[in-house]
């Protein structure tokens, strides 16, 4: 693990900005770097927000294959396909889950946010026991980020919830499907963690995020079973491709691991 560390402190030498990482792998000591810091969460939010939906769900407060209507008063902009899709859309709320995840769809995330409430969610982030985690406006909500009101996160709780995810046998499994792993592994955005690794030796289920000056991604990395939880926040960045590269160099230097101390 030491050639781990160094091999990711090298790559932060020429880095400028601020980074947290927690990188977390079964039967090796963590690799931490500023992981109880705070930062914007951008779209890593929506991966606590989907647990809070399942353990609404868990609970019979809502009810996933339940149709509903999205309308052009309920679409915002930003990253998804839902602002671009007919009116009078419907879809199950299952859906509105996965479009959250996979494309990262803003318009399904405030639905889900509006459907559970976000007093309930910001109650769940506690019960899972994400004390920094918090929603404090939704999607594209411009108008409380400049009151100062963001959605926060720290690279450890990020940790947490990839575990409550690959946990969901013990935690949250519903209807025999493991629907928040499920829906990670249909991410469309892999050009951050995922996009130097073998998959066909590595899977990564990963959920990225950004803003202006702002590169998140983390992610569950799978080999032959064994798993590794990874979570790289960036922000007061001056390049933010030159951090896409440094976060893709990290995932690779991980996947080489994994390979290098496999075991027989």
């Amino acid at each position: 693990m030491e050639t781990l560390k160094k091999k990711i402190q090298e790559e932060l030498n020429s880095f400028h900005g601020r980074i947290g990482l927690a990188i977390e792998i079964e039967d090796t000591k963590p690799i931490y770097m500023n992981s109880h810091d705070v930062f914007q969460s951008a779209s890593l939010i929506k991966i606590p927000i989907l647990l809070s939906v399942l353990l609404a769900y868990k609970k019979g407060d809502i009810n996933i294959q339940k149709q509903v209507t999205i309308s052009n008063e309920n679409k915002v902009g930003g990253s998804g396909v839902l602002q671009a899709l007919s009116n009078g859309l419907t879809l199950s709320v299952k859906d509105l889950m996965t479009l959250m995840i996979i494309v990262s769809d803003n318009t399904a995330t405030n639905f889900l946010i509006d459907l559970v409430g976000i007093e309930a969610i910001n109650g769940t982030f506690q019960e899972m026991g994400l004390k920094q985690t918090k929603l404090n406006r939704k999607m594209m909500d411009f108008a409380s980020i400049e009151q100062g009101k963001d959605n926060q996160t720290t690279p450890g709780e990020m940790i947490l919830c990839l575990k409550l995810v690959n946990q969901f046998n013990e935690h949250f499994r519903v209807d025999g499907l493991n629907i928040a792993k499920d829906t990670l592994k249909h991410q469309q955005y892999r050009e951050k963690l995922p996009a130097l690794v073998d998959e066909d030796k590595i899977m990564v289920f990963n959920k990225t995020g950004e803003l202006s000056n702002v590169e998140h991604d983390c992610a569950i990395f799978d080999y032959q079973g064994r798993f590794g939880y990874v979570a790289v926040l960036m922000d007061r960045l001056n390049n933010q491709e030159t951090a896409k590269q440094t976060i893709r160099k990290i995932g690779k230097h991980i996947s080489d691991f994994f390979i290098r101390t496999q075991k027989n």
